[in-house]
């Protein structure tokens, strides 16, 4: 949703579409294979100046200290998002119980605080916490906010105009 309205404002995205859009995200994906292999291989990132990035928050820690990042981190309450995720692997006929929820929840906020604190030890990457739930509640808010934070000069009604509340499928 965020890589969306920040495409729709006006930051191109840095993609490649080999996720294509599906049931579980119609929009599609705005993925680029190549993040996923940060700790590795680094070289994409001239490629990512002046775009928007998807990355998992587990990748973050891989980026190099040699340049500055801002960070839009995108939450989400934890059983939604667990929700979410089993639903979609159900979809895709993968197993979805090989850990509990009560376990995969306390793992996950665990991750967090690890991130939120690794960002916070970073004088090179500034971070906005935007919530799932308020884009869809207060998307014009939320837009300027994003704006604010990146400094640049969005298309502030555009971005509003891309949110499509009725993909808020695992409410809790």
């Amino acid at each position: 949703m965020m890589m969306k309205m920040l495409e729709a404002g006006g930051l191109p995205p840095l993609k490649d579409d080999w996720r294509r859009a599906d049931d579980d995200n119609p929009g599609g994906y705005y993925e680029f294979e190549r993040v996923k292999k940060i700790k590795d291989d680094t070289s994409w990132l001239d490629e990512a100046n002046g775009k928007a990035v998807k990355m998992v928050s587990r990748l973050l820690v891989y980026l190099p200290q040699d340049r500055a990042y801002k960070v839009v981190f995108m939450r989400r309450k934890t059983g939604e998002m667990l929700r979410s995720q089993r639903a979609m692997l159900e979809r895709s006929g993968e197993n979805s119980n090989d850990v509990d929820d009560e376990t995969m929840q306390r793992l996950f906020e665990s991750h967090l605080e690890d991130i939120d604190h690794w960002i916070n030890a970073r004088p090179n990457v500034e971070s906005l916490y935007v919530w799932y739930h308020e884009v869809l509640g207060q998307t014009e808010e939320t837009a300027r906010k994003v704006n604010d934070f990146l400094g640049i000069d969005l298309n502030i009604e555009r971005m509003t105009a891309t949110v499509d509340q009725s993909l808020y499928r695992n409410r809790q």
